[in-house]
């Protein structure tokens, strides 16, 4: 300490250090406990600051800070009001159960669905939690390239589509397999006729999973022209597709359908119910993911299972990789879907 009168002055506080550098307290906090957050140049000013006053943290507020707080954020986005999807609630479950045995917990915040940053800022501000889990991972998504900028740290359940040269772990499934895997169960059961329906053309996991589809057609000498169809992810929208597929043009109706969803492939059903067709027994039908209704809508909805136990398994294997020292950022993985074959089918 220096003297200032003969009486000893104050020692410079975080608030001097960020008057003098001209940023916030928190970036100075920042620059202290987790430097990796700021920019080289933001932190250079920070610590030079530091260093021209003598500012000396208090080790054990700074201890307490930072303490690996050995919590994972992970963004739960709302449901989508018509359709079947379930799938989140089985993956958080595998997580947060895969997690605990590794030492983590998983802390749960909402978004806004018009802000996909919505929660993040938040979290990174209060030094809340270790990693980000990242879910949504579509084309155009801000929250990797986001993240990636402020230097968090994040492991993503999607590959990143629009980014292949990032360099951040990520676990994926082989969709385009899993629709292959679909097709290729009803060719066996004696089908030629197969109709896909599927997401918008702006879907780049939609187009992968109707590239499965148009594989096993095309390898088995089997036409597509006029067998698909692009929408919605919603009941109506399927039943829409399925409709104008089943209605009479001149060309034999197919007897057989897979869907990008277990969403549109609802939409099936209802169209095969008006039409007093039985799923299974009059036309065939397989859905994506999996769902709980998959399981319980009579007879059984034959389905594509994505393997989000495993998924699971390998996001928190990354976040072990990530967080440990000195840090391991590990390749993407690649995980085949299995089908769950039922009486639709």
């Amino acid at each position: 300490m220096s003297r200032t009168n003969g009486r000893l002055a104050a020692p410079p506080t975080l608030a001097d250090v960020a008057e003098l550098a001209g940023v916030s307290r928190q970036t100075v906090s920042n620059a202290v406990n987790n430097p990796d957050l700021l920019r080289a140049d933001t932190l250079a000013r920070v610590q030079a600051a530091i260093e021209q006053l003598g500012y000396q943290p208090n080790r054990a507020a700074r201890s307490l800070r930072t303490r690996a707080s050995h919590l994972i954020g992970l963004r739960l986005p709302a449901l989508q009001e018509g359709t079947a999807n379930s799938t989140m609630d089985r993956f958080v479950h595998s997580l947060v159960e895969t997690a605990a045995e590794a030492g983590y917990h998983v802390l749960l915040f909402a978004g806004d669905a018009d802000d996909p940053i919505a929660g993040y800022d938040d979290l990174l501000r209060s030094t809340a939690v270790d990693a980000f889990v990242v879910t949504d991972t579509y084309l155009g998504n801000p929250q990797a390239a986001w993240l990636h900028a402020r230097r968090a740290r994040f492991v993503a359940f999607g590959r990143p589509w629009d980014q292949p040269e990032a360099r951040h772990p990520w676990v994926d499934v082989d969709s385009a397999y899993g629709a292959e895997l679909a097709t290729e169960h009803l060719i066996e059961r004696g089908h030629t006729r197969i109709a896909w329906i599927g997401w918008r053309k702006d879907s780049l996991l939609g187009e992968e999973r109707r590239s499965g589809w148009t594989h096993a057609m095309r390898s088995r000498g089997l036409p597509t022209t006029g067998l698909a169809s692009r929408v919605e992810d919603s009941v109506a929208s399927g039943k829409l597709a399925a409709d104008a597929l089943l209605d009479d043009r001149g060309d034999p109706r197919p007897t057989a359908f897979v869907c990008a969803s277990d969403t549109l492939a609802l939409g099936v059903y209802h169209a095969l119910f008006e039409r007093g067709l039985r799923p299974g027994d009059d036309v065939a039908v397989v859905g994506f993911d999996d769902s709980q209704v998959a399981q319980t809508v009579p007879p059984g909805l034959t389905s594509v299972r994505l393997p989000l136990e495993e998924a699971a398994g390998e996001l928190v294997k990354a976040l072990e990789g990530l967080l440990a020292t000195p840090s391991a950022a590990g390749p993407g993985v690649m995980l085949k879907p299995a089908l769950a074959i039922r009486g639709s089918s």
